[in-house]
């Protein structure tokens, strides 16, 4: 992989958020989960499509904290607009773990 300057990392915005709905999104490609995730006053809520399905279930994911970017432009996933991309990681399978802090956090802390 390429090697990027600081000022190259500082263009991304990675905020961590509090995620207050999820909905399950039958319609996606890949099985999914909507989501919409709170980043505070500046920033407000946001949606995000996730392929998360394997390690959570809507009704669990309600109030986790979790790390996103948010100043990618809106992407459209099927009939939903993602605006925020929700991070993780692969688990041994290669099904996504999502990021988040350690312990509580104010909603709209920039990742640094």
């Amino acid at each position: 992989m390429a090697e990027i300057s600081f000022d190259d990392f500082l263009k991304v915005d990675i905020r961590v958020g509090r995620i207050t709905r999820a909905e399950p999104y039958p319609e996606a490609r890949k099985p999914a989960i909507k989501l919409w995730v709170d980043f505070g006053p500046e920033i407000g809520e946001k949606r995000s499509s996730a392929q998360i399905t394997a390690h959570y279930m809507p009704d669990m994911l309600v109030g986790k904290q979790v790390l996103a970017v948010v100043n990618f432009p809106p992407r459209q996933i099927g009939k939903f607009m993602s605006e925020v991309l929700v991070l993780g990681l692969p688990d041994a399978n290669g099904d996504i773990v999502l990021v988040g802090p350690d312990g509580e956090v104010p909603p709209g802390g920039r990742m640094h």
